[in-house]
């Protein structure tokens, strides 16, 4: 008699992201705006002491990008590649921030990501292909292939909108401000617009379970 067939080894769970994506996303801003905030001069015309608020800020952004980049790997056991470019770019501009002491650079990375990602994505969906699949690693459990391509073209021009509402803010306030505005401008329309997504996944396949997931681990630069 032969015996049956072992069954096939099921494949591990991926640890759930929940409130641990969302402090490995957005900690660095928030990181960010306090250091910027607590050494920030009261008397703004005072330049020198400016430009050592935005350096002490820039530096604590960097360092804060590299370790929720080795949290994502530690807890998560997986590292995005959205997040590994999205580091990449904090060190470079915030390295460049530093050594020429030219807060600019710092506020063009989210535009260079945002545009980065966004023609990547309409590139991509235009030559067939849902890249945001890729970036994201296929972390929206049930969505069909239909529903990774729309969410890939809704997400390119929603990224080169903030990108055109990056240049415009950074053009218009001062650098205080325009931290600020990544905190209490961009994150509320990024999950705005995340919401916003949910029905159209819902009805392209996305598990209800995975709803939850959408929320917590959108893109993001």
């Amino acid at each position: 008699m032969t015996e049956p067939d072992a069954a096939p080894p099921t494949a591990p769970a991926k640890p759930k992201s929940g409130w641990l994506n969302l402090v490995v996303d957005y900690g660095p801003v928030v990181i960010f705006f306090a250091v910027y905030r607590f050494s920030s001069p009261s008397d703004h015309n005072n330049s020198v002491a400016e430009v050592l608020a935005v350096i002490k800020g820039t530096v604590a952004f960097m360092v804060a990008a590299v370790i929720a980049l080795l949290v994502s790997k530690w807890k998560l056991g997986r590292v995005s590649p959205m997040l590994w470019l999205s580091t990449g770019l904090i060190v470079v501009f915030g390295g460049l921030t530093v050594l020429l002491q030219d807060k600019v650079f710092i506020q063009i990375k989210p535009t260079a990501i945002y545009v980065l990602f966004g023609a990547a994505l309409l590139i991509g969906a235009w030559r067939g292909k849902a890249l945001l699949k890729i970036l994201l690693e296929a972390a929206f459990e049930g969505l069909d292939n239909e529903g990774w391509m729309k969410l890939s073209v809704r997400w390119g021009w929603f990224f080169l909108s903030l990108a055109a509402l990056n240049e415009g803010l950074r053009h218009s306030l001062d650098f205080g401000d325009w931290i600020a505005a990544k905190l209490w401008l961009f994150l509320p329309l990024s999950f705005l617009f995340t919401f916003a997504q949910l029905p159209m996944l819902l009805k392209h396949g996305l598990a209800q379970e995975a709803e939850a997931e959408v929320l917590t681990d959108p893109p993001h630069e």
